[in-house]
C-alpha cells in the first residue's frame, strides 16, 4: 500500500468538557496543496415543501484529475430536516481560472410522511 504524506493542523476547543472535539484541516496531499468549494441549493418540492442547504466540499488536491467528498444538513422544514451526501463529478474548468463540480443525488428518508428530495447543482469556484 502506498503512503501518501499529509500535511495539516489540528484546531482544539479549550474546552473543559471532556466529549471536546478537534478539528483537522489539511493544507497537502501527496505534496500538492489542498482546496475546497462552496455548495448550495433547493431540493426538490415534494409533499408541500423544499429544503435549503449549504455548505463546503471536503479537500481534495489541486492540479490533478480529482472528486470532492460533500455533506450537509438541510433547512428545518415542516417539521424535519435531511441529510444529503455523496460526491462531485470531475472538475470542469472555467475560462478565467479555476474549476467547478457538479453534484446531484438524493436526501435522506424523513418527514411526518417519509420522503426524500432530489437536489443537483455546481459548486463555486475553488478556493
Amino acid at each position: 500500500m502506498k503512503k501518501i504524506p499529509v500535511k495539516g493542523y489540528l484546531m482544539d476547543h479549550h474546552d473543559d468538557d471532556s466529549t471536546h472535539a478537534h478539528k483537522l484541516f489539511i493544507t497537502s496531499w501527496d505534496g500538492r496543496p489542498v482546496h475546497t468549494h462552496p455548495f448550495k441549493g433547493v431540493t426538490s418540492f415534494e409533499v408541500g415543501h423544499h429544503h435549503h442547504y449549504a455548505g463546503v466540499t471536503e479537500p481534495a488536491p489541486s492540479g490533478v484529475p480529482h472528486v470532492h467528498g460533500y455533506f450537509a444538513v438541510t433547512s428545518f422544514n415542516d417539521g424535519h430536516k435531511h441529510v444529503i451526501r455523496g460526491r462531485t463529478g470531475p472538475a470542469i474548468p472555467l475560462p478565467n481560472g479555476g474549476h467547478v463540480h457538479r453534484f446531484e443525488g438524493y436526501t435522506t428518508l424523513d418527514g411526518r410522511i417519509p420522503h426524500v428530495h432530489a437536489y443537483e447543482g455546481t459548486t463555486g469556484n475553488e478556493s
